[in-house]
C-alpha cells in the first residue's frame, strides 16, 4: 500500500474542516510577530523603545582615573602626613593593611630621593602608556636608586562604585621595605655640617637652604662671569657698536641658563617631591618669562640693524615696514607668552583659545574700524606707499611722516603740529609723496614790458637758455625758455627747469640763484618786467554831450595809475 500525501492532506481537510482557517491566522500571527525583529536585523526600522544604555560608573573623585592622577594624588596626601588618604592610591593586601602608614611613609621617601623625572613624564590617558613594554593593565613609574632603574609598578583594577582606577600594586608595595632599608644619605646630608641638618626654617633643614641659595647663586655667578669674559674677547675684535648689541644681551642670557641649571639640580638637592612639583612650575613659568624677554632683545637688536641698513641704502619704506613687523611680533610674543604660561599653570588653553576667539569676534564686530585701521597700516607699508621720514601730502595736508603705528600715521605739519591720520582712512584719500622724486620741477612766467624790442627779446632768450645748460643743477634735456604769449599787460615767457635735486632745502637755494642770474640778464638786454597798470577809460561832457576822454586825458590817467602802481610796489616790499 503506497502514500499519497496530496490523498491524505484532502483526507485531513475534510476530517478537520476548520484547518485551513486557524492554520491561516496561525501564520498571519507568526509574521506579525516577526516584522519588527526582521526589520530590526535588516535595519529597515528602529525600536520605539530601545534598551537603555548600561548605566556609566562614577569619575573617580580621587583622581586616580590616569596613572599621574594616582601618582599626583599619593604625594599630596603623604606629603601632608595623611596616610589614610595615602591609602586610597595603594593596592593593599590582608597582611599589608596593618602596615599602611609605614608603606605609606617608606613609599613617600622614596619617590622623595630618587623619582628624579618631571611628573608630566607619567601617562595622563585613562588606558596608560600602551608602548612601555608592559601588560595594558600596569605602568611604571621610574626610581634611579644607586645608578639603578627599579620601576614602582601602577595596576589598573575595577573599583565597583569608580570603575577603573590606578593604584600602588600589592607587589610594589611589598618591595618598599626593602627598597627603604637600601636608602643612602644624600650627599647634602654627607656634606652639610650636622648643625645645619638638624636646624629646621619653615619646616626645611638649614642644609637644604643653603643648598638651594648655591643651586642659584654659583650659576648665576658663572654664566655672568663667562659672559664679562666674552665680551672683553669680543672688544678687541669687533666694533663697539657691535659689542653694545652683545652686551644688552648677556643678562636675559644669564637670566636663562641659570634657571635652567636651577631647575636641573632641584631634583639632586633632596627637597621633597610634592614642594618639588610646585617649585618646578614656578620656576618653568620664570624660565618662560625669560625666554620672552631673551627673544624679545634679540629681535629688537635684529630689527635696529636691519632698519640702520636700509636707512644708509636710503629704503625708508622697507625701514617702516620693519618698524611694524617688530610692533606686531612683540604682540604675538606676548600673546605666546600669556598662553604658555596658563598652561604651565594648569589652565585649559583650548577654553581659553575659544575664549579668545569669541572675544576676537566680539572686537572685531565693536572696533570694525581699529581693524581697518591695522589692516591699513600693513597694506600701506607693504605697498610701499609712505615710510617714516617721508614729507607728503595727505588730505591736502603737507607734512613729514614722523611714525607709523598699528592705527594710525603721525604727520608733523609745517606748523610744527603733529597731525594723526587713520590709517585705514588713507585707502580713501589721495596721498602726494615727495620723497620719492629724484628732481624738482621749477616753472614760472616771465613777464617783460611792453615796449620791448626784437632785438631785446631774442637777448633775453637766449641769455636764459645759456644759464640752463650750463647750470651743473639743470636737467639740460628738459629745460626750455619760450615766448608763450603777448598778454593784455605784458609779454609772457615761460621757464620751465627741473633741478636735479630731491633735497626740497637745495632746490630753493639753486632756484634763487638761478633767478638771480635771469634778472641779470634780462637788465643786460636794455628791457624789464612790466609793471602792474590799470586802463580807465573816462567819459566827459562835450558840448552838452557825454563822450570819451581825448588821447592826451587818457595818457595822463595812465602815468598816474602807473605812479600810483609804483608806489604800491615799495610799501609792499
Amino acid at each position: 500500500m503506497t502514500f499519497e500525501p496530496r490523498t491524505t492532506l484532502d483526507g485531513l481537510r475534510q476530517t478537520f474542516p476548520t484547518l485551513n482557517r486557524r492554520f491561516a491566522g496561525f501564520t498571519v500571527l507568526l509574521v506579525a510577530m516577526a516584522l519588527p525583529t526582521l526589520g530590526q536585523m535588516l535595519g529597515l526600522g528602529a525600536s520605539t523603545n530601545p534598551a537603555p544604555a548600561p548605566k556609566q560608573a562614577e569619575p573617580d573623585p580621587f583622581g586616580r582615573s590616569t596613572p599621574r592622577g594616582t601618582v599626583g594624588g599619593f604625594i599630596r596626601a603623604a606629603q601632608r602626613d595623611d596616610f589614610v588618604a595615602a591609602a586610597r592610591y595603594m593596592e593593599l593586601s590582608d597582611k599589608q593593611r596593618a602596615k599602611t602608614e609605614v608603606l605609606a611613609h617608606d613609599l613617600r621617601e622614596l619617590m622623595d630621593r630618587y623619582y628624579t623625572e618631571p611628573l608630566a613624564a607619567i601617562s595622563d590617558a585613562p588606558s596608560g602608556d600602551l608602548d612601555d613594554g608592559l601588560p595594558i593593565d600596569q605602568e611604571r613609574v621610574p626610581l634611579k636608586i644607586q645608578g639603578e632603574r627599579v620601576d614602582l609598578i601602577l595596576k589598573r583594577v575595577n573599583n565597583p562604585q569608580t570603575g577603573l582606577i590606578w593604584l600602588f600594586s600589592s607587589d610594589t608595595l611589598a618591595r618598599v621595605p626593602a627598597l627603604s632599608e637600601a636608602m643612602e644619605e644624600t650627599w647634602v646630608e654627607r656634606i652639610m655640617p650636622r648643625a645645619l641638618l638638624d636646624h629646621n626654617f619653615l619646616g626645611v633643614s638649614l642644609a637644604l637652604w643653603v643648598a638651594w641659595l648655591a643651586s642659584i647663586a654659583l650659576p648665576l655667578l658663572l654664566f655672568w662671569s663667562m659672559s664679562l669674559l666674552g665680551i672683553f674677547l669680543l672688544r678687541k675684535t669687533v666694533d663697539d657698536a657691535r659689542r653694545i648689541r652683545l652686551t644688552a644681551l648677556a643678562w636675559p642670557f644669564t637670566v636663562v641658563l641659570t634657571i635652567t641649571v636651577h631647575v636641573l639640580l632641584l631634583p639632586w638637592l633632596g627637597l621633597s617631591l610634592g614642594f618639588r612639583i610646585l617649585y618646578t612650575r614656578a620656576c618653568s613659568v620664570l624660565l618662560v618669562i625669560a625666554v620672552a624677554w631673551l627673544l624679545h632683545r634679540i629681535f629688537r637688536l635684529s630689527f635696529e640693524r636691519a632698519r640702520s641698513m636700509m636707512g644708509r641704502r636710503h629704503r625708508s619704506d622697507t625701514e617702516s615696514l620693519m618698524l611694524l613687523g617688530q610692533r606686531v611680533f612683540n604682540v604675538l610674543l606676548t600673546l605666546v607668552t600669556i598662553f604658555v604660561v596658563l598652561s604651565i599653570l594648569g589652565v585649559d588653553t583650548k577654553t581659553a583659545l575659544a575664549g579668545v576667539g569669541i572675544g576676537g569676534v566680539a572686537v572685531a564686530f565693536g572696533a570694525q574700524k581699529t581693524v581697518e585701521n591695522l589692516l591699513g597700516g600693513i597694506f600701506l607699508l607693504s605697498d610701499k606707499a609712505l615710510a617714516v621720514g617721508d614729507t607728503c601730502c595727505i588730505s591736502s595736508r603737507l607734512g613729514t611722516v614722523e611714525d607709523i603705528t598699528l592705527r594710525s600715521v603721525r604727520l608733523r605739519t609745517p606748523e610744527q603740529t603733529l597731525l594723526s591720520i587713520p590709517a585705514g582712512a588713507l585707502s580713501q584719500t589721495n596721498i602726494e609723496n615727495f620723497a620719492t622724486r629724484q628732481k624738482i620741477l621749477a616753472q614760472t612766467s616771465l613777464q617783460l614790458r611792453y615796449g620791448t624790442t626784437t632785438e631785446q627779446l631774442r637777448s633775453v632768450l637766449e641769455g636764459i637758455r645759456k644759464l640752463l645748460m650750463e647750470s651743473p643743477k639743470i636737467e639740460t634735456k628738459t629745460a626750455r625758455v619760450r615766448l608763450i604769449n603777448f598778454g593784455a599787460r605784458a609779454i609772457e615767457l615761460e621757464l620751465y627747469a627741473y633741478v636735479l635735486t630731491p633735497d626740497f632745502a637745495e632746490f630753493l637755494t639753486v632756484r634763487e640763484e638761478l633767478f638771480l642770474r635771469i634778472v641779470e640778464v634780462i637788465e643786460a638786454s636794455g628791457t624789464a618786467f612790466a609793471m602792474p597798470t590799470e586802463f580807465i577809460y573816462a567819459e566827459k561832457m562835450t558840448d552838452g554831450r557825454r563822450g570819451l576822454s581825448t588821447a592826451g586825458e587818457i595818457a595822463q590817467t595812465e602815468n598816474v595809475t602807473a605812479e600810483r602802481s609804483k608806489a604800491m610796489m615799495k610799501r609792499a616790499i
